[in-house]
């Protein structure tokens, strides 16, 4: 008896593996849903918290970072909106942040006060960021950190517990524009945000601001 073929999960419901790869490599440019499925009751949830990022010092430019994040580094964004990937403003944890842009169970690209700038944490693949392409922590490429920034006292790195897990920290606007511009950096923040997206439905849901999602959506 032949079983059922699976059910594909995650992002491979929209997006096979080649559309995958070639969408990380810059090779392909993704067609996205028309239009966005929301609930009008979650975007009033979180209304008030997103006025009070527009008052900080750091809002507007918390919203134009992720205007370049949101169309270069999540696929069909529109399609993927909550369900596969979520942003939430202010959200209520200890590390105090901006905003958050998770997927799956995990934390892609956080958003933190810097003074009256900003600073970022980016959760990557530690194999990107090695010379030899291995996941091993004595091997991380640091040249190439120092020169995908504006200067190099701007970034740092961790490896957090997990496997083939690496954190970059990037300080200022300047250097997180700089550093999403790169390509190497975009390619591994590409693979990463795709590893999660396919681990199937977003844990993040219920904490979705769409009015700080407004800000990363094209058109």
């Amino acid at each position: 008896m032949r079983r059922a073929p699976k059910t594909p999960t995650g992002l491979r419901q929209f997006l096979d593996l080649e559309q995958q790869r070639a969408w990380i490599e810059g090779r392909a440019e993704l067609t996205d849903a028309d239009e966005r499925s929301e609930s009008v009751e979650h975007r009033f949830r979180y209304a008030a918290r997103f006025e009070k990022l527009l008052s900080r010092p750091q809002g507007k430019e918390v919203l134009a970072i992720l205007g370049l994040y949101g169309p270069t580094c999540i696929p069909i964004p529109r399609r993927t909106e909550r369900f596969y990937w979520s942003v939430s403003c202010l959200p209520s944890t200890s590390d105090k942040p901006l905003t958050r842009v998770n997927a799956s169970w995990m934390e892609l690209f956080t958003l933190y006060a810097d003074g009256e700038d900003v600073r970022a944490r980016f959760i990557l693949h530690l194999s990107d960021f090695t010379t030899d392409g291995s996941a091993t922590p004595g091997l991380v490429d640091e040249a190439f950190l120092e020169q995908s920034v504006a200067t190099p006292e701007d970034v740092s790195w961790f490896v957090p517990s997990g496997a083939d897990m690496f954190g970059v920290r990037v300080r200022g606007s300047v250097s997180i524009r700089k550093f999403l511009a790169n390509p190497r950096a975009l390619r591994a923040i590409r693979t990463f945000n795709l590893t999660h997206m396919n681990r199937g439905r977003n844990a993040y849901q219920a904490s979705h601001s769409y009015s700080v999602a407004d800000h990363m959506l094209p058109g």
